[in-house]
């Protein structure tokens, strides 16, 4: 096997382990604390940090992995993550917003430090004018990830109903623990680091369109998450009286299948771009189309919902 694409499936497989972690923690944080007693409110603070920490890795991300390797932030992502779950096996009284938040800020930090690898390794192995390839690589990567989120949210809720919350923690730190040691062993030293080293000045893009979008993405997976990550498991729990193991579930299938668009996103715009990767007009085309779906479904439940029987 070449050697780049046995270091890209070696990078890859440790970012799946990962991703079931982040997503099972994801599940049992917010369960657990809403047993706890916390508010929806509460519970949606404990992932402020997760959020504002995976923006600031996200910008210095790529710098930090040209200067010291791809492999060496990944398995910093990974003891990060570890760290973080065994920060949750205190006891309750412990448990204060403060500290989740700071133990979800390590999380967030690792959680953008593995994907950051991941997806430049990519690149790594496409190389210079591969620009379709590279794409289709990227979206399928994509999919697959949150294809395992989803199934990281199915294992949190199962874990924390079979053997609560804290085997839960030492379980998925153990199983992590295990692959960082693995990938440490077969990932040779320097994937993806640079000869010369970048400027901290070079995180920043000088194409406005790159920034614009990157804000957009700030505020869509914003909303995405408080509705999805929070308000719906609540929702699913406390209204509808389902169990941790259907809650978590429902949240795998959607999470799979929204996995699954994302990794058919190449076949979707393949036709109007000749075998290139597409460009803003695509971009901008499906956004305004996507947009509909969410300033429909609001008018339509209102209109059907009584005061009774809305949450």
């Amino acid at each position: 096997m070449d050697a780049s694409l046995r270091n890209y499936l070696v990078v890859t497989g440790g970012y799946w382990a990962f991703t079931v972690t982040d997503g099972a923690i994801r599940m049992l944080v917010v369960l657990y604390f809403h047993l706890l007693g916390y508010s929806p409110f509460e519970v949606a603070m404990l992932f402020l940090f997760y959020e504002i920490f995976g923006i600031v890795t996200n910008l210095v991300g790529g710098w930090l992995g040209a200067r010291i390797g791809l492999n060496l932030t990944m398995h910093i992502g990974m003891g990060l993550q570890v760290l973080a779950l065994g920060m949750l096996t205190v006891p309750d009284a412990w448990l204060t917003v403060p500290y989740v938040m700071a133990a979800q800020a390590l999380s967030g930090i690792a959680k953008d430090l593995n994907k950051m690898s991941a997806k430049a390794s990519v690149k790594t192995l496409v190389g210079a004018g591969g620009e379709s390839r590279l794409f289709k690589w990227v979206a399928v990567l994509t999919g697959s990830k949150n294809a395992l989120k989803g199934a990281g949210f199915f294992v949190g809720a199962a874990l924390l109903e079979w053997i609560g919350f804290r085997g839960a923690l030492a379980l998925l730190a153990s199983l992590l623990l295990i692959v960082l040691v693995v990938t440490a062993i077969l990932l040779p030293s320097g994937v993806g680091k640079m000869k010369s080293r970048p400027k901290f000045t070079q995180v920043f893009s000088p194409v406005a369109a790159i920034n614009w979008l990157s804000a957009a993405r700030f505020f869509l997976f914003g909303s995405r998450d408080v509705w999805f990550v929070v308000g719906l498991p609540v929702f699913l729990y406390e209204v509808l009286g389902w169990s941790f193991t259907q809650v978590g579930g429902f949240l795998a299938l959607w999470v799979i299948g929204y996995g699954a668009v994302q990794a058919s996103a190449p076949r979707i715009t393949r036709r109007s771009h000749h075998g290139r990767g597409p460009g803003g007009d695509t971009a901008r085309l499906w956004a305004f189309v996507l947009a509909v779906f969410p300033q429909a479904s609001p008018s339509r439940f209102n209109r059907a919902c009584r005061p009774a029987r809305c949450w």
